[in-house]
């Protein structure tokens, strides 16, 4: 399985052994069986009850739409690990309305990017009804991107045509400026890096879709930046029994509110192998009926954070501030 944040192949099958047989139909290609994909009768073709719709094939600006109103048309949960901001910005637009009188749950980016900050910044903030701004600080050791990763930033790109984009003052903005670079202290075991300053991922879509953050910056340790920009980075190499890579990440999420602050972090290792985790507690969760909330919504409003991130040991080692 080749999914377009590098779910390499066996890895959802891997993280999946906890779910019931035959619950997740994976969607892994993009032919005439996805712009098709609603079966023609109730419980037929690759739509069964108590399945849940996992797309990880991207770009999902192609793939996307077609297989989200498939989901809504055969009555059954839809997920996808997009890191696509403007994917996520088209999900939450485009389908609100029809996920409402379906009453379906549609959680896009529920992934390392866009899934996993989000659940952060909704811990950290927790009775807060509102902050000043969201930092979510992406600490990696290195970034091997996978094909999939590379041809979405490809399509990205193409969408905004070279662009930069930051979320500031409530909204998405298109801008030009040059990246900046500062310091990050980050927690052990990377401490003191420099980052790239709005490295922006889609956190910036995700986050402010259900808290009242007005500013939301993300940013990346300058050597993973230099790796997924180098056209001749290597694709991640498995080195341990659960086929992950070397990389070691801490992600450290800080919100401001006024002159207080508070901080959550996460750290693990291999990108890519806890986006399935992540997948796997989401579905696994949706079907049980562990959810706070229904029609399109991301992994911070859908599911109780705090909790969903401590029900992801070992896989991830999480500090809340409560």
């Amino acid at each position: 399985m080749q999914g377009i944040h590098g779910l390499r192949r066996g890895s959802v099958r891997r993280h999946s052994r906890a779910l019931p047989p035959g619950c997740v139909a994976a969607q892994t290609s993009f032919g005439p069986a996805c712009r098709a994909a609603a079966p023609e009768q109730e419980g037929s073709g690759p739509f069964l009850r108590n399945t849940a719709q996992f797309n990880c094939a991207g770009p999902f600006a192609v793939t996307g739409g077609p297989v989200v109103e498939a989901a809504l048309r055969a009555g059954i949960p839809y997920v996808d690990v997009t890191a696509e901001i403007e994917a996520n910005v088209s999900t939450f637009a485009d389908y609100a309305e029809a996920v409402r009188k379906t009453d379906t749950p549609v959680v896009p980016a529920m992934a390392f990017y866009g899934g996993l900050g989000d659940l952060l910044v909704t811990a950290a903030m927790g009775e807060w009804t509102a902050a000043d701004v969201a930092h979510v600080a992406y600490g990696l050791s290195s970034w091997h991107p996978t094909a999939g990763t590379r041809a979405a930033g490809q399509v990205s790109h193409q969408r905004r045509a070279g662009r930069r984009v930051r979320f500031a003052d409530g909204a998405l903005q298109y801008h030009d400026d040059k990246a900046s670079e500062q310091d990050w202290l980050f927690p052990e075991p990377l401490g003191r890096r420099a980052v790239i300053a709005e490295f922006t991922m889609t956190d910036v879509v995700t986050v402010p879709s259900h808290l009242a953050v007005p500013e939301v910056r993300t940013h990346m340790t300058i050597e993973a930046a230099r790796d997924l920009a180098k056209q001749d980075t290597p694709e991640p190499e498995p080195v341990d029994a659960l086929g992950r890579s070397n990389q070691i990440f801490v992600v450290d999420v800080l919100v401001r509110a006024g002159d207080a602050e508070r901080r959550a972090t996460a750290r693990g290792q291999d990108i890519y192998a806890v986006t399935a985790s992540l997948v796997v507690e989401a579905v696994q969760r949706i079907l049980a009926g562990h959810t706070r909330t229904t029609g399109v919504a991301s992994a911070g409003a859908m599911f109780d954070a705090a909790d969903f991130l401590r029900a992801l040991t070992p896989h991830l080692s999480v500090e809340l501030p409560h």
